[in-house]
């Protein structure tokens, strides 16, 4: 796996994305499982994955650099555990573009809880970015309440909001390793499936798709990104990210028919341009 840190940053995180965006096609393509159902598979074949990739990347070290990360490294998987489980849910409540959409606010969520819990000050540019991706989301949460969609959307804010805090966590312990944190991220997603799901009798179709949504939807992406994020900086990486976001809603349009009103496309427009102009802020986050 040591080929992958030869790849330049920007290919590796614009696949990443490209690779999270199918999250929502494959979630809408299970045929009987629940969403506790699919928590489970996508958590069993996503740490199958990550835990041969560390033994592959570390080898004898493995279990040295699990233990190294502490509580810092628990806790982070603990919170992240909890983007996983909104991300199942929330694509099974609302509309793929909405969940993608909100998903795309981490950024602002970083500079607010910057402000509050590392005292980092948000420069203009950031206040007004700010400011359009909250109006993206009220707009897109506004139009939900009528359109039945609303806990969906609720149920998404907790994944940016979650991602952030990880951040957050990592950026006050700079000596954590990111990938411990995801290790037991998964373990704490398993867990909960293992316990809400209804039962473990699963379709031939079904455990593909779990593996699809485990391995190259989620562990995949999450090790494209964690390495590419290394040599980019974070402005570049919050627009290469991006690829996600125009593609999740692409996929389930062209081979599902899910057209989302057109809320939805309007707010996210408002999103992604608050992102661009993020980008060009000189008050950036450094990783």
């Amino acid at each position: 796996m040591q080929f992958l840190y030869k790849i330049p940053g920007y290919i590796l995180l614009l696949f990443g994305g490209f690779c999270l965006s199918w999250g929502g096609f494959i979630i809408r393509s299970f045929e009987e499982a629940s969403i506790w159902q699919i928590l489970f598979l996508r958590s069993f074949f996503f740490l199958l994955a990550l835990i041969a990739f560390l033994f592959v990347t570390y080898k004898k070290n493995t279990f040295n650099i699990i233990k190294e990360s502490g509580l810092p490294g628990l806790l982070g998987g603990f919170v992240l555990s909890f983007s996983f489980v909104a991300f199942v849910v929330a694509m099974s409540n609302t509309t793929v573009a909405n969940v993608v959409f909100i998903i795309s606010t981490q950024t602002m969520f970083l500079a607010i809880f910057g402000y509050f819990y590392l005292k980092e000050k948000v420069s203009l540019i950031g206040f007004i970015s700010i400011l359009l991706a909250m109006s993206g989301i009220i707009i897109m949460v506004g139009d939900s309440i009528s359109g039945g969609s609303l806990f969906g959307n609720i149920v998404a804010l907790a994944i940016p909001i979650n991602f952030a805090i990880l951040v957050m966590i990592i950026r006050k312990n700079t000596k954590v390793d990111m990938v411990p944190a995801i290790f037991y991220s998964g373990i704490f997603s398993l867990v909960y499936g293992f316990f809400l799901a209804e039962s473990f009798e699963f379709t031939k179709h079904d455990l593909w798709m779990g593996f699809l949504l485990g391995v190259p939807q989620l562990a995949v992406s999450f090790i494209c990104i964690t390495i590419g994020s290394r040599t980019v900086d974070s402005a570049t990486v919050g627009l290469l990210m991006l690829m996600e976001t125009l593609c999740a809603p692409l996929w389930v349009w062209l081979f599902l028919n899910e057209i989302p009103p057109l809320s939805v496309f309007l707010g996210g427009v408002i999103i992604i341009f608050a992102i661009i102009l993020k980008s060009f802020d000189k008050n950036k986050l450094k990783a």
